[in-house]
Formats: structure tokens, C-alpha cells, sequence
């Protein structure tokens, strides 16, 4: 059975790149950064952290 673990939205304006988190565990949150790599790395280490937990349970 699948389910939804998160939801990840990246938008990016002249300014640089946004990317918005949904999740059961984080709730909704935002990151912003000036290039897409800085911005994916900051996604990655949220979401390793996150669920990191989850296989622990």
C-alpha cells in the first residue's frame, strides 16, 4: 500500500528559489535560497532528518 509522505513544491523567481514542504510530521514550511543546489541541499537534510525518525519507530 502506498502512501503520500510529503508534498514538495520548488518556484523560483529573479530573486532566487523557493521550495515549500507539506508533511504529517513537519507541517507546512518554506526554504529560500540564491541557487537551486543551495536550496536542494536544504530540502535533503530536512527530509533525511524527518524521516530518519520514522524508520527508528
Amino acid at each position: 500500500m502506498e502512501e503520500t509522505l510529503c508534498s514538495i513544491e520548488f518556484l523560483s523567481d529573479k530573486k532566487g528559489f523557493v521550495a515549500r514542504l507539506n508533511s504529517d510530521i513537519g507541517g507546512l514550511r518554506e526554504y529560500k535560497a540564491s541557487t537551486f543546489d543551495e536550496l536542494l541541499s536544504q530540502v535533503m537534510i530536512e527530509l533525511q532528518d524527518e524521516f530518519e525518525g520514522l524508520s527508528e519507530m
